[in-house]
């Protein structure tokens, strides 16, 4: 029984989920704030993130791995079907099994936020759910994939910033506010990091099986000044929106989270090989994890 739980464990790649949810918590801890938060909400928005981001891992494992993407020549850990304990038929069905389990949290998160008092709110959220299916299955599945078209970062950027902080909020609230727009471009800029990080360690490996992205057509220098970019800019939003939503000096909290970024830059600037971005993935994972929650607990206290 172990055994044939193991693989799939491994392939749901827990190390993935807390930067996961790292949106819904901002945008929890701001309804919070202005009264909003409810339980029920919270709870289902966590385990329908939680939800899609395994399916977009065992999705990219399935995509990669029958495509070829995935083989010796790659870093990182191994994945299911590049090592065998899960064949492709399998990973097709744990996909399907998926997919049931987040069509089942989307209609109880929308029945919680929603009830039947907001038709049209609810049936936008299930698009919005149905559109994160979509993107979750086709970063590497499919005949025209757009993870191999340069084209992840944006996807990135958009669910897991724009639409996790602000679309966990309007959950709470009905409605969008101006505090959430900075937050929400902070974990997206950093989500982003996470993902060109990935994309800067595989540039040689997905070079050799023709998966372009956009860090195979910056070239690895040009990668690493994208990159540093992004931290950056994430940092300096950071500090732009403790000043213009100052109450308190709890604001600050998450300046704690910037002595990692700052050692994570340095490393990326001194990083010579592949080997040198895999470590910083981790890294960079969990301190948008950490920061989001000192933003989030910062502007509540």
């Amino acid at each position: 029984m172990l055994d044939t739980i193991k693989p799939w464990i491994s392939a749901f790649r827990l190390r993935t989920l807390p930067l996961s949810v790292s949106g819904i918590i901002i945008g929890s801890c701001f309804a919070h704030y202005n009264g909003y938060f409810d339980g029920m909400i919270f709870t289902f928005a966590i385990l329908l993130t939680i939800a899609l981001q395994i399916l977009s891992n065992l999705a990219n494992d399935y995509g990669d791995g029958v495509k070829g993407t995935d083989n010796e020549n790659r870093l990182g850990p191994t994945r299911a079907i590049q090592s065998a304990p899960i064949c492709p038929d399998e990973m097709q069905g744990g996909i399907k099994m998926n997919i049931l389990v987040v069509i089942v949290l989307t209609v109880g998160l929308i029945f919680a936020s929603f009830g039947s008092k907001y038709f049209f709110y609810a049936f936008v959220f299930f698009i919005l759910a149905g559109l994160s299916v979509y993107a979750a299955i086709n970063y590497t599945i499919g005949s025209s994939p757009y993870g191999y078209k340069a084209l992840g970062d944006v996807f990135v950027f958009l669910f897991f910033g724009l639409l996790s902080v602000i679309g966990s909020y309007f959950l709470y609230a009905k409605q969008v506010d101006h505090h959430v727009i900075l937050p929400a471009i902070i974990v997206g800029l950093l989500s982003v990091g996470v993902l060109n990080l990935n994309n800067m360690r595989d540039i040689a490996s997905d070079e050799a099986v023709g998966k372009v992205t956009l860090a195979v057509k910056l070239g690895k220098k040009r990668a690493k000044q994208y990159h540093i970019s992004l931290i950056i800019s994430a940092m300096i939003l950071s500090v732009i929106f403790a000043i213009l939503y100052y109450s308190r000096a709890y604001i600050f909290l998450f300046l704690i989270a910037f002595i990692p970024l700052t050692i994570h830059l340095r490393k990326i600037i001194k990083a010579k090989t592949s080997e040198d971005f895999d470590p910083q993935l981790k890294v960079l994972a969990l301190t948008t994890f950490f920061l989001s929650i000192l933003l989030g607990v910062g502007y509540i206290l």
